[in-house]
């Protein structure tokens, strides 16, 4: 194939469109099979877009600040197989009057799709998916709603806005963010969709206290600072490969043939960052290969690029999640599972609590841990003997540093 169609990736469970902030490569410029080509903006944050093939990039169909969706093409790019039989061409000049009038070439599945758009606009409006099914809930005619997408395109956001304009006015209302209407889609999505349950049990935290600064004094001063979420990570990774049931993702509608549980080929966890207006999960790869410096290494990264918007495309694929307020959040709370994962853990506040133990009452830090799981991976007895496990893990000695 002489030409490769560089096209948009789906980056997120809800993404539709995004916005192109810039490309990182010009016309002509060499690139590589999955090296980083452009960044684009989507509702959570800038992602980088890698190239498709490696070659020449020939031909940039998307400027910056230009939208696409899901599937357009916005580049050419020529393969090294083309360069290397075509060495001796020069490349087209912009300049050349002949080349500029020209209409630029087609991939054959481009021309097709845009072939079988000419004949069903007749039949009805261009528009998404998603776009289609919330007017048709609404009881909405799509021929009256202006299209913001590509060639007119409705989006979802486009038969939103007719849905609140028909809303009576109110003053104290506020519009929300990119982010926050994508954290309510994914939330809605959850809740509708997976059948979830939650078990609990407390952790104490005395033999970590003790062994946080020995473990410190043991990595040295230029090594990363080790917070709780560290070893609740390397923990929750030790756990799921024991577990490999949970460590999985179920895909299809349940009441189809197709329904299945896909299992992770490592555990891949995700870590809930708050942010301005909405939450971001980064996801960390194969923690059970990781020492607790490494881990604490990859959570300060990902942390620092969740609060500056700056995700990269490959940080999704978790099977669960954990969720951390830290020392002012409450004693206890319920997360809901971050689609497609199948579960997320909730940390409560460390506090000191009367315990007894060996008959005799003492006073721990303790925190509470519920664990939501999705009831069409797991069952109950399944889930609380992660859970048991896990805590085991927390509150012994056996840590990998390194």
């Amino acid at each position: 194939m002489p030409r490769v169609a560089q096209q948009i990736p789906k980056v997120g469970l809800v993404m539709e469109e995004v916005r192109v902030v810039r490309w990182l490569k010009s016309i002509g410029d060499a690139v590589a099979a999955g090296e980083p080509l452009l960044e684009v903006e989507t509702e959570k944050a800038v992602v980088e877009i890698e190239a498709a093939a490696t070659g020449r990039l020939s031909q940039i169909l998307v400027q910056n600040d230009s939208r696409a969706v899901v599937g357009d093409q916005v580049a050419w790019i020529e393969s090294a197989e083309a360069l290397g039989a075509t060495a001796a061409v020069p490349a087209p000049r912009a300049a050349d009057p002949e080349i500029a009038a020209r209409p630029p070439a087609r991939a054959a599945s481009t021309a097709r799709n845009e072939a079988r758009d000419a004949v069903s606009d007749a039949a009805r409006i261009r528009s998404t998916p998603v776009a289609r099914k919330l007017a048709g809930e609404h009881g909405i005619d799509l021929s009256g709603i202006a299209g913001t997408g590509p060639g007119g395109r409705v989006q979802l956001d486009d038969v939103q806005r007719v849905i609140d304009a028909s809303r009576p006015a109110d003053s104290t209302a506020q519009p929300l963010s990119p982010m926050r209407r994508a954290l309510a889609r994914a939330m809605s999505l959850s809740n509708a969709t997976i059948p979830q349950f939650t078990v609990a049990r407390s952790v104490d935290w005395t033999e970590l206290q003790a062994l946080r600064p020995e473990f410190a004094a043991s990595l040295g001063p230029a090594a990363p600072k080790l917070s709780v979420n560290d070893f609740l990570l390397q923990a929750v990774a030790r756990t799921l490969i024991e577990f490999p049931a949970l460590n999985a993702t179920f895909l299809g509608d349940p009441n189809s043939a197709d329904a299945r549980i896909v299992p992770a080929g490592g555990a891949h966890i995700g870590l809930v960052v708050a942010v301005d207006d909405g939450l971001l999960v980064p996801v960390i790869h194969d923690v059970e290969q990781l020492g607790l410096a490494e881990i604490a290494r990859r959570r300060e990264d990902c942390v620092e690029r969740s609060l500056a918007g700056r995700l990269k495309r490959e940080e999704a694929g978790a099977t669960i999640s954990i969720s951390n307020l830290g020392a002012e959040g409450p004693d206890r709370f319920t997360a809901i599972i971050n689609p497609p994962q199948s579960a997320i853990l909730a940390v409560g506040r460390r506090r000191e609590c009367v315990v007894a133990k060996e008959g005799t009452i003492v006073v721990r830090p303790m925190s509470e841990l519920t664990l939501t799981v999705d009831h069409r991976v797991a069952d109950g007895r399944l889930a609380s003997q992660f859970l048991a496990r896990l805590i085991e893990i927390l509150e012994g000695r056996d840590w990998r540093l390194d």
